[in-house]
């Protein structure tokens, strides 16, 4: 250390004033006291009458023949090791929570072929993330409950059969969404179908009122099927799985490379169509959904029935988990 350092520089000496006998006088060596690596020389006292005066004591640098030259140093300057610490989050137990739950609908096309197992599982994961709500008045927090959301996961058996039609060769439903907007408490469910020929999507448009801190009455006002927007050139895979058989698509090259030439001029012209629009029966007009968890990224329903839906919301990193 510095101080510790300068002050092994300095020479701490004992010096004893002269004294006085009687009845003669004598004088006798000072004591000499040095820190360091010298050697500490004892006191010698003559015999005699001695009359002693208290000790001084007095701190002196050492000489240059002592202590060397000097070294010619600049101001003291403080250094500190800063060492950069990267600091890593922990994910919290309902990070955890979610990361799970969206881990487990994989391969289950969004319920649709998921195992009893997995089911169970799922409804789990669902009902601590419930107890964990961090939102527990969704209603009074519509602006999370506005944009778009992705559907995940349901359990909700009337949606099989749309989704079923994405196992049917070359038909694939690509998304299953909602879209609310809590300013004209308005709500949108689109689900889009893409094909070799053609994309479409069919949508339903809805109006909700708030009934509780929890649940909203849902009234369907139209649907609207979407015109299909054709393809100029019609892709089609070599091969397609149906029912366990590969169908070989090669010796029908020939044949889809001249209906192309036809499909492109049919698509300008359905594409410039309007979309078709349906009403519903009073019947099926109104449905009430209860929202059990919600945060940014990640809300979860229940609906009549007891059925389940799981969405996400679009950009959401839990889309690619």
């Amino acid at each position: 250390m510095a101080f510790v350092s300068q002050l092994s520089q300095f020479t701490l000496s004992v010096v004893s004033p002269q004294t006085q006998f009687t009845p003669r006088a004598s004088v006798f060596a000072p004591n000499s006291v040095k820190i360091g690596a010298k050697r500490v020389e004892k006191t010698r006292i003559w015999t005699g009458e001695l009359v002693r005066e208290r000790p001084s004591f007095r701190v002196r640098a050492g000489s240059e023949e002592e202590l060397g030259p000097e070294k010619e140093e600049g101001p003291a300057v403080a250094v500190a090791e800063i060492e950069e610490e990267v600091t890593t989050v922990e994910p919290s137990e309902i990070d955890k929570l979610k990361k799970a739950l969206v881990t487990s609908f994989y391969g289950t096309s969004r319920g649709l072929r998921a195992t009893s197992e997995t089911r169970a599982e799922i409804i789990e994961l669902i009902t601590q993330l419930e107890a964990k709500n961090p939102t527990p008045a969704p209603t009074e927090a519509l602006t999370l409950l506005n944009g778009k959301w992705i559907l995940a996961y349901t359990s909700f058996a009337g949606l099989f059969p749309l989704l079923s039609r994405g196992t049917l060769p070359l038909v694939t439903v690509e998304e299953i969404s909602q879209i609310i907007d809590s300013e004209n408490f308005t709500v949108q469910n689109i689900v889009q179908f893409t094909g070799p020929l053609a994309t479409t999507s069919i949508s339903t448009s809805a109006k909700f009122e708030v009934r509780s801190p929890k649940r909203v009455q849902i009234k369907f006002q139209e649907g609207i099927i979407g015109t299909p927007q054709l393809t100029d050139s019609i892709v089609i895979p070599e091969n397609v799985e149906f029912l366990g058989q590969k169908i070989d698509f090669t010796p029908f090259k020939g044949i889809i490379n001249s209906v192309q030439d036809t499909a492109s001029s049919v698509a300008k012209t359905i594409s410039s169509q309007p979309p078709l629009k349906f009403s519903f029966s009073n019947s099926n007009a109104e449905s009430w959904l209860l929202t059990t968890y919600l945060d940014e990224e990640l809300r979860i329903s229940r609906g009549d029935g007891g059925s389940v839906f799981v969405l996400i919301k679009e950009g959401s990193s839990l889309l690619t988990a």
